[in-house]
């Protein structure tokens, strides 16, 4: 039985974005059972968890003896078990994987320094100067993303792990108007949260977590 470890109780600003999210998104559309570990924040620093996260973070997987932690690595390797994730093709599969690697480094990073920014340094002095050039960089990958999208309705011709990976990423800044300004990027998001295997892994997360007390 596959088992992934992910947090039982987050901040509400967090609900619904975090990174297991991704996993049960791949293994809910590989159409692979699973179990969920749920541990405490407190839990996340223990010996015990840090033998199997280095850095103290989620998801773990756990799997017939192996033991997987990043996400972006743990998605690969269920993308590897189904087509309904990765193409059957060579050069369809390595696409797939460019696309799943662009969205942790290439959006993932700009994403993530403007929310880092918004969300637990809102107000500091710093932020005065430094935020603007963040949306800046932010909104000139996201234009370069939209671009190649064009008219598809995916990366490449089919959803693929790249497309889960780059909606997951985009759904960050849902503190933001950024992706709705962004028509073609927001039509796209949308259809990647429309997808059926979504909604079980979103409401899956949703359901595990126990009232947030601050």
């Amino acid at each position: 039985m596959i088992t992934i470890t992910a947090f039982r109780s987050v901040p509400p600003l967090a609900q619904g974005l975090v990174r297991d999210l991704r996993v049960r998104w791949a293994l809910e559309e590989a159409g692979l059972t699973y179990r969920v570990n749920l541990i405490t924040l407190a839990d996340k620093n223990t010996a015990a968890h840090m033998a199997l996260q280095p850095f103290g973070q989620v998801p773990v997987y756990e799997e017939a003896g192996l033991k997987l932690f990043e996400s972006g690595a743990i998605v690969l390797h269920v993308a590897a078990k189904s087509d309904a994730l990765r193409p059957t093709d060579p050069t369809g599969a390595a696409r797939m994987t460019c696309w799943v690697l662009a969205a942790l480094n290439s959006i993932e990073t700009a994403v993530t320094d403007l929310a880092h920014i918004d969300l637990f340094h809102s107000g500091e002095a710093w932020t005065i100067e430094r935020r603007p050039q963040a949306e800046a960089f932010l909104r000139l990958r996201l234009e370069q993303l939209s671009d190649w999208l064009g008219e598809r309705d995916w990366l490449e011709d089919r959803f693929t792990a790249g497309d889960l990976m780059m909606a997951t990423v985009l759904r960050i800044l849902r503190h933001t108007t950024i992706v709705a300004e962004v028509p073609r990027l927001d039509a796209y998001l949308k259809r990647c949260e429309a997808r059926p295997a979504f909604q079980r892994a979103l409401n899956g997360q949703m359901s595990d977590f126990e009232p947030w007390a601050a």
